[in-house]
């Protein structure tokens, strides 16, 4: 399975999203949105393409907000994953522990924004996985989106645009 993953777009809608992004949205079987859409266009029009699983993040407005979770845990190709946007605690620092916590499951995956830092990295048998964001706000070099590969094992690549 082949899962593409973005976050903190803070976009109006998918016209104003690179157009690498949208060739990898259009080629993987999954998209995964780790919240600050702030528009609701953009999440209709994710969720028209096809298979999506989205949580809501802190700038996104009342009207995500009420259609999408905080969290989202879900059990892929045997995979146990968690999808947040640990935005209450605001500082980068101690983020994975955040999410860890807020998600309070037994996982192999845990995928997340807020920050705008770009993560692919293990720590024991987790892996924590934040796309970064896709329109490079803050700060503008963490320009990314990840893709992710489920197979016999979880392989995740971070993309610079």
């Amino acid at each position: 399975m082949k899962i593409c993953v973005i976050s903190d777009t803070h976009a109006e809608d998918l016209g104003c999203l690179p157009n690498r992004i949208l060739e990898a949205l259009n080629e993987v079987d999954l998209i995964i949105h780790a919240g600050d859409y702030t528009s609701i266009n953009l999440l209709d029009q994710l969720r028209d393409m096809g298979n999506f699983k989205g949580v809501h993040g802190n700038m996104d407005s009342k009207e995500i907000k009420d259609e999408l979770p905080t969290k989202e845990l879900l059990e892929l190709e045997g995979f146990r994953i968690g999808i947040t946007h640990p935005s209450e605690g605001g500082s980068p620092v101690g983020v994975e522990k955040r999410v860890e916590t807020k998600l309070g499951e037994d996982l192999d995956l845990i995928i997340y924004g807020h920050t705008h830092k770009p993560v692919n990295k293990r720590i024991g048998a987790l892996i924590y996985f934040n796309p970064g964001s896709a329109a490079g706000v803050f700060p503008a070099r963490y320009r990314t989106y990840g893709l992710l590969k489920l197979e016999d094992e979880i392989e995740g690549q971070i993309l610079k645009l």
